[in-house]
């Protein structure tokens, strides 16, 4: 797809100035993937390039809540200080379904002496790319990304449904691939693409998946920044998109008990940028050292990473024996059973899937966090375990089974904090901490079901 995206801010004005674009949503991506910011009139953006929040904004769990004491304070001062927005001209994108000319720019969370917040999500990513950077690499990815879509309910006590297509009718059963299965939702696929192709995002397949009105959409290769500016925008399209059709998008990594979660599968590899040559293959076209080594590097660090892959509760319903979703450390070529899989490809196109992540998963800070462990892993030199030439699911787990459990090895790995920066781990750990024991709270049905008369 060609771009013709601004790379200044004069070209910036112009491209508001061509689309006679009245107002600017500001936005910037929390922690877990919400778009916080402020609407300002076309005139004050181009005044001020920029704007103020507080601090914490950025930092703020699932259920609305800020930690009220611990670590957290020591990152975030509890004064609540401005951070200061710089917009980013690379991520303007007009706003499809406004009903005015309305653009939508990312902004970098700054402090007042220009220092960016580590704790922001985009920041964390601009980290450990400038790591590659450092040693003269340029990491390449490409998300896969699962979603649902599913009947309108505004009652979370019921079970959630597949929508009815064209034909009127819910899916049933499982329609893997199925093209008569998409065409049912063809009015809405429609609007995406459209959607997606006014905003310019680098978007590739649409496919359906296994489970009942689940679908897949995959992004071409490219710079990770980038393509998760793009995850982030992806995300508030569909589910737009979906509302306008009656119906919800959800990235919920199990929304429904009797179908398969939802992943966002990510391709990666790592170029020498000197010479654009792929350094997971050597010369005469053979994995090389540092293939075998970023897999090492994935197998090493990614249970320690769990709570930043799979980031709530509901996450871990996903990671269960025998439903496409891995729950051990092996790799393999070829083989989806295995957490890291190598898939079939030219020398220069070698690379690693990582099909652990889930789809509910802030793609800032899964990128992150995946090309963390690679880096660790070349860098240290560290050895993969023999591939997996079988069926994975016959092995044992070697994931974390909770929220829980994965905070604690997160909190106790000194090589990813060094990598990701210790504000950030510290900023996130706390409120996953508040969220789960938000979650402690609720007594499920299953616990009124099989506890109330029997225990």
């Amino acid at each position: 797809m060609q771009r013709r995206l601004p790379s200044s801010f004069s070209d910036l004005e112009h491209w508001l100035n061509e689309r006679r674009v009245t107002e600017i949503e500001c936005l910037v991506p929390d922690l877990t993937g919400v778009a916080r910011g402020k609407i300002l009139p076309r005139e004050k953006f181009t005044e001020d390039r920029g704007m103020r929040l507080p601090e914490g904004i950025v930092a703020i769990g699932v259920t609305g809540e800020f930690p009220q004491s611990g670590a957290y304070y020591d990152v975030i001062t509890p004064t609540d200080r401005d951070m200061h927005l710089r917009p980013d001209p690379t991520t303007v994108r007009i706003v499809p379904w406004a009903t005015d000319p309305t653009a939508q720019v990312i902004h970098d969370c700054y402090t007042r002496d220009g220092e960016l917040i580590p704790y922001a999500p985009r920041s964390v990513l601009k980290r450990v790319c400038a790591l590659y950077e450092a040693q003269g690499w340029l990491p390449v990815v490409a998300p896969e990304l699962e979603f649902y879509l599913i009947e309108r309910s505004t009652d979370p006590n019921q079970p959630l449904r597949p929508p009815r297509g064209r034909s009127g009718r819910a899916e049933t059963s499982r329609q893997a691939y199925s093209i008569d299965a998409v065409n049912e939702f063809d009015p809405l696929f429609e609007d995406i693409y459209a959607y997606c192709e006014q905003m310019e995002l680098n978007v590739d397949t649409l496919i359906h998946e296994v489970g009942a009105g689940q679908m897949e959409i995959n992004f071409f290769h490219a710079h990770p920044l980038g393509l998760a500016d793009e995850v982030f925008f992806f995300k508030r399209t569909i589910r737009e998109a979906a509302l306008r059709h009656e119906m919800y998008a959800t990235f919920m990594a199990k929304p429904m008990a009797n179908e398969p979660g939802s992943a966002m599968h990510i391709h990666q590899s790592v170029v020498d940028k000197a010479t654009g040559r792929n350094l997971f293959s050597n010369d005469d076209g053979s994995p090389s050292k540092a293939f075998y080594w970023f897999i090492g590097g994935l197998q090493r660090y990614v249970p320690a990473a769990m709570a930043l892959f799979a980031p709530y509760v509901n996450s871990y319903r996903r990671l269960v024996r025998s439903t496409a979703a891995p729950i051990n450390t092996h790799w393999g070529a070829d083989n989806r059973t295995v957490g890291f899989r190598s898939p079939v490809a030219e020398p220069q196109a070698r690379r690693i899937e990582n099909r652990v992540i889930g789809a509910d998963a802030n793609p800032y800070v899964a990128l992150a966090a995946t090309l963390a462990c690679g880096y660790l892993g070349i860098i240290k030199q560290i050895e993969p375990s023999p591939e997996c030439r079988g069926d994975a699911y016959l092995s044992d787990y070697l994931l974390p089974r909770s929220l829980g459990e994965a905070l604690g090895l997160l909190r106790d790995e000194t090589d990813l904090a060094e990598v990701l920066g210790q504000d950030f781990l510290t900023v996130y750990t706390e409120i996953k901490e508040v969220e789960h024991a938000e979650f402690m709270k609720v007594i499920s049905p299953w616990e009124r079901e099989h506890l109330l008369l029997h225990v």
